[in-house]
């Protein structure tokens, strides 16, 4: 139990980074390539559908390994939540690693402790 836990939450980091650079990953590759910036918008979510299929090649897996129906620690909620949260942690490590532009505010900091105030209240019994 204790391994599909783990191998869940690992699994959900993983399809965030997927997920984070195919929803943003269009801004750095503006910045890198010039010539990105005239492309087409359909071109844009294109190549964004394309790492989304990965996402979701990772992720699906990872709610299913984790859910209880299949012998997993998790319920529904407890897995929606544990995502919100990987997401938010993986998109600011991303944030602050490739788009160092971006600053993190007191305002974030707060609610990103409200977000792990969700996952210990979504695990309460």
């Amino acid at each position: 139990m204790l391994l599909r836990a783990i191998g869940t939450v690992l699994l959900l980091v993983l399809s965030n980074v997927f997920m984070t650079f195919a929803w943003y990953g269009n801004f750095k590759l503006r910045e890198l390539y010039p010539s990105f910036r005239d492309w087409p918008l359909i071109a844009v979510i294109l190549i964004s559908w394309g790492m989304a299929f990965f996402e979701y090649m990772i992720a699906v897996p990872a709610n299913r390994i984790g859910h209880h129906d299949t012998g997993g620690p998790y319920s529904l909620m407890q897995l929606k939540v544990i995502q919100e949260a990987v997401s938010l942690i993986v998109f600011t490590i991303i944030v602050r690693m490739v788009f160092k532009g971006e600053a993190i505010h007191w305002n974030h900091i707060v609610s990103f402790l409200c977000i792990i105030l969700a996952v210990f209240f979504a695990f309460l019994k």
